[in-house]
């Protein structure tokens, strides 16, 4: 097995003229004023999925559209601001940009990613001269097209909602009203997305006051003195670990559910190369694209793969330009990961998901104590909208949902989380039923859905939704239906995911993707993966099979069957006896 990555030593060598302690207040300063950026556009927000869900990213770039610090809280924007920003700064010209502007995008094939993930970026000028540009990315719950949400089965780009290039948004510090009027127009749920708007201007105009302050305190040279010598150091960082990696090519595959359109599976094909330091990352043999929504641009694969190797470096590498340099991907435009227009993108994120597992399963053999089994393996976007039938305004409603996580050859899975870089929170029932014309009937975690193992996955979760009085349109793009999230060395695949509508009547299976109208007093069940297990069940400890078992996460039948266990069931203790006979 080899041996763990060392990290090295943390005092960065930074050359003549500079001090380690003041290279470290302005780190951190840099990080926390994005921080701050974050706070506020989640206080300001209107819309569940970004004020509680949390489903946005704001960062810092220097005037070369370098990333220098970024809120690490949504890891599937790594590679959304890291690519949108720079392109969309080149495709309107810095020049044309003045102190108080502010550019807004959405453009999947100008850096971007989903239409609904909107990008708004603001210049950063100290005494009269350009210095940065602060930026954040916020998913929007509807940007128009074809179904509520602006998630649904779609062949094209034009059908999943209003595109928009780099367009000036907000001028001398005041939002253009002709431009606001025209996104509105095209938008569902003009009060939310209006609010979530302001609280994105908000968000940078108060990065952009932080900044003023860091500039005035240290000046515009030494700050980009040290802003440099961060990136320098994070690459020499990132480049010492990456040499420790063991060289070689590991490869994998996996598949994905029909695309939306047709039912033919999905297949994906990775090789991680691995020599002397230097690593890349090889999808050219991935699917052509499809003409269906289940595509992923560029920058979404790019955020899969950076997340995977942030997750394999030290945790305290700092997130910027001086990773990223390192980041050699390898595909072939016009496939499923690196779609070309006029593509339909809605669940990239699927796509980009999948590719996490994907690489984590390709290095196990290469990094054993240092990966995972799959997890629950989906976004499992859900949007859902109509008139509503109290008011009769217009409603939309966004969400993902949570599953498990996959074992390592060290822990157990985590039960119901949104897993690797969705990283979002719940959407807890009592303030959705709140604000929106549903009810949530059923939210539980799935007994026996974990995979089995030494080290079990995590279990997956089951929320069925009903709606008096209404019938609206509901959208599923998701995945793992077909292909069961995967263990590792040794371990049981999780149970897959189920889309069931009337559960307890006809219980009729749905596809992983589909957009349909959901009739009077029809209850949808959706039912997320659990986690692949790590290592042998049969080695698993009996007591913490036992405990599970009372805890309800395993059933009696399971424990024995695949564990080979034995519980008493009217105590739920453990059997030792009995069990020994089973492991005989």
């Amino acid at each position: 097995m080899p041996s763990q990555i060392n990290s090295p030593a943390k005092q960065p060598f930074l050359g003549d003229g500079l001090d380690p302690v003041r290279f470290e207040v302005i780190r951190n300063a840099l990080v926390a004023i994005t921080e701050e950026m974050s706070a506020t556009l989640r206080r300001a927000a209107y819309s569940t999925n970004i004020k509680t869900r949390g489903d946005f990213s704001c960062a810092f770039f220097d005037r070369q559209c370098r990333a220098v610090a970024q809120a690490f809280a949504q890891p599937s924007h790594l590679g959304s601001l890291a690519h949108i920003v720079p392109r969309s700064i080149e495709k309107y010209g810095a020049d044309n940009l003045r102190d108080g502007d502010s550019l807004l995008t959405n453009d999947p094939f100008t850096g971007g990613v989903h239409l609904n993930d909107i990008t708004l970026i603001t210049p950063l000028y100290y005494q009269q001269e350009l210095f940065g540009f602060m930026a954040n990315i916020a998913h929007h719950v509807d940007v128009g097209g074809g179904a509520p949400g602006s998630i649904g089965i779609s062949t094209e780009i034009y059908q999943e909602g209003l595109i928009i290039p780099p367009i000036l948004f907000v001028r001398d510090g005041v939002i253009e009203d002709n431009v606001f009027n025209l996104i509105r127009s095209n938008f569902r749920g003009v009060h939310e997305i209006s609010g979530d708007f302001r609280a994105q201007t908000a968000a940078n105009r108060l990065g952009a006051r932080r900044m003023q302050e860091l500039l005035g305190k240290y000046g515009a040279q030494e700050l980009r003195s040290y802003m440099d010598a961060l990136l320098d150091y994070t690459e020499r960082r990132a480049a010492q670990e990456f040499s420790q990696f063991p060289d070689g090519s590991y490869s994998a595959e996996s598949w994905m559910d029909g695309d939306g359109v047709t039912d033919e599976p999905i297949r994906f094909t990775m090789t991680v190369h691995i020599d002397q330091g230097k690593l890349a990352v090889d999808l050219s043999e991935c699917d052509p694209q499809r003409g269906s929504p289940t595509n992923a641009t560029f920058s979404q694969t790019y955020s899969a793969i950076v997340y995977v190797l942030k997750c394999l470096l030290s945790p305290d590498l700092p997130v910027n330009d001086g990773l990223y340099r390192l980041v050699d991907i390898r595909t072939r435009p016009g496939t499923i990961v690196h779609a070309q227009h006029p593509a339909a993108v809605a669940a990239g994120w699927e796509v980009a998901v999948n590719l996490c597992d994907l690489m984590f399963k390709a290095l196990a053999p290469a990094m054993p104590e240092r990966v995972v089994a799959c997890g629950k393996g989906i976004m499992c976007n859900l949007a859902f909208g109509g008139s509503h039938p109290e008011t009769g305004e217009y409603f939309t409603y966004y969400e993902t949902i949570a599953g498990g996580y996959g074992a390592t050859i060290r822990n157990d899975g985590m039960d119901a989380v949104q897993a690797h870089f969705q990283n979002t929170e719940n959407a807890p029932v009592e303030e959705t039923e709140y604000h929106y014309p549903v009810r949530i009937l059923r939210y539980e975690m799935i007994d026996d859905s974990e995979g089995a193992g030494e080290h079990r996955g995590g279990m997956g979760v089951r929320r069925d939704y009903t709606f008096p009085g209404h019938q609206p349109s509901f959208s599923i793009l998701s995945d793992r239906a077909d292909f069961p999230p995967w263990g590792l060395f040794g371990g049981g695949e999780a149970r897959p995911a189920k889309y069931i509508l009337n559960p307890d009547g006809e219980a009729r299976e749905l596809p992983s993707k589909i957009t349909f109208t959901v009739k009077k007093d029809e209850v949808l069940s959706v039912q997320t993966p659990g986690g692949g297990g790590c290592g042998d069940p049969t080695t698993r400890k009996p007591e913490q099979v036992a405990a599970d078992v009372a805890e309800g996460r395993i059933s009696l039948q399971r424990a024995q069957d695949v564990y080979r266990v034995a519980v008493d069931p009217d105590t739920l203790e453990l059997d030792a006896a009995a069990t020994a006979r089973l492991r005989g």
